[in-house]
């Protein structure tokens, strides 16, 4: 009895790991999904941003909502920092959105890559910035921050709206701490405050209050209550339901049902193990070692080894049966094989010497032997 439990523990153990293993299979993986997020304290977050305007006076509020509930709002500048690179394009509800007088900043947007160094150092309206990355869009009409290689930053007017594409997703993470421009340059692109001619659009209000002000955490997978209890209902068993595992968890709990139920026994009639077949040579040659082992016979070994091996050594080189004395041997081995002939005439010593070997000697010069 006390069998079958133990094997019913392993089978359920085994269960519960594949269970495992399936979800984590199954799930997305985004190693990358906190990158740019207000959350994280990582170099690629932008904690310390959100905490630096905090500090300025400006806070922002965090966005944990889909964007389609951003509804009508009007003057509302929303910040989107991608931990991905996304295309420089707008759906239908985003261009809308804009359209209607509201303010949409893109934080690492792809574009190609150009011949510009990956780390310059680019004159703004808050002084030099630091900017890490080679990708420059090819057009620089109305570009905020440009050089010979197209723009880095630049901006779009839709409607009464606009939107403002930056080509680096890391102008103001948390490795950026010591740049205390870059981390301006954001704060004043959020707030379209003293950029003078560098933002076009006299729709936008540019005094936006806090309440205006949005960071979007609903993309690196933050949401509030309600927006939860939307997507995956109110309590677990609902959510199971809305996904693929549902039914590989149904099948899981079929199995294992099958399995307690069986006991673990096999199905069918036992079939009778055959007895192994005993290898009496191998089985006398092996006892004999125990005995030679216990008694210490070490010369005796030495002695019936070194002969075995030495007619082994003459039949590979061609030499016949008949023992050789040792000069001959070692000059033959030596002119074929091309090896010094001390490594032969050392072991050929040990076997002709009366000298007792220790254990560990004599493994040794089997050891030698075998690589010979």
């Amino acid at each position: 009895m006390r069998v079958s439990k133990r094997r019913l523990g392993v089978l359920s153990a085994i269960a519960i790991a594949v269970l495992i293993l399936i979800t984590l299979v199954a799930a997305p993986a985004n190693n990358k999904l906190n990158s740019g997020s207000t959350y994280s304290r990582a170099p690629d977050g932008y904690g310390a941003w959100y905490t630096f305007m905090a500090e300025r006076g400006t806070p922002l509020q965090r966005w944990q909502k889909p964007f389609s509930e951003l509804g009508d709002r009007q003057d509302v500048t929303l910040l989107r920092v991608h931990s991905r690179l996304v295309p420089n394009q707008l759906n239908s509800s985003e261009d809308d959105w804009v359209k209607k007088g509201n303010t949409l900043l893109i934080v690492g947007v792809h574009q190609p890559v150009t011949e510009a160094a990956f780390s310059t150092r680019q004159d703004s309206p808050v002084g030099n910035v630091k900017i890490d990355t080679r990708r420059r869009h090819k057009s620089s009409n109305n570009a905020i921050i440009s050089d010979n290689f197209g723009a880095i930053i630049w901006q779009q007017k839709r409607g009464k709206g606009q939107v403002i594409f930056i080509t680096t997703p890391y102008l103001a993470a948390n490795a950026y701490q010591d740049f205390s421009a870059n981390y301006e340059l954001l704060a004043k692109l959020v707030t379209q405050e003293n950029l003078g001619d560098k933002i076009r659009n006299e729709t936008i209000n540019s005094s936006a209050n806090a309440n205006q002000l949005w960071v979007d955490e609903y993309i690196h997978g933050y949401k509030d209550k309600e927006a939860i209890e939307r997507e995956v209902g109110e309590n677990v068993i609902s959510y199971l339901i809305k996904t693929p595992l549902f039914p590989l968890l149904i099948q899981g709990i079929v199995i294992l049902l099958v399995a307690i139920w069986a006991a673990n026994r096999r199905f069918g009639q036992p079939v009778t193990l055959s007895a192994p077949v005993v290898d009496n040579s191998e089985a006398y040659i092996r006892a004999l070692a125990a005995v030679l082992l216990k008694a210490g016979s070490h010369d005796f070994i030495v002695d019936r080894v070194g002969k075995a091996e030495q007619r082994q050594l003459q039949k590979d080189l061609g030499l016949g049966d008949t023992p050789l004395n040792h000069q001959s041997l070692v000059a033959a081995w030596a002119r074929q094989t091309g090896r010094p002939a001390k490594d032969l005439e050392q072991l050929l010593q040990v076997s002709s010497s009366k000298r007792r070997l220790s254990e560990s000697d004599l493994l040794n010069w089997l050891r030698k032997w075998s690589e010979l």
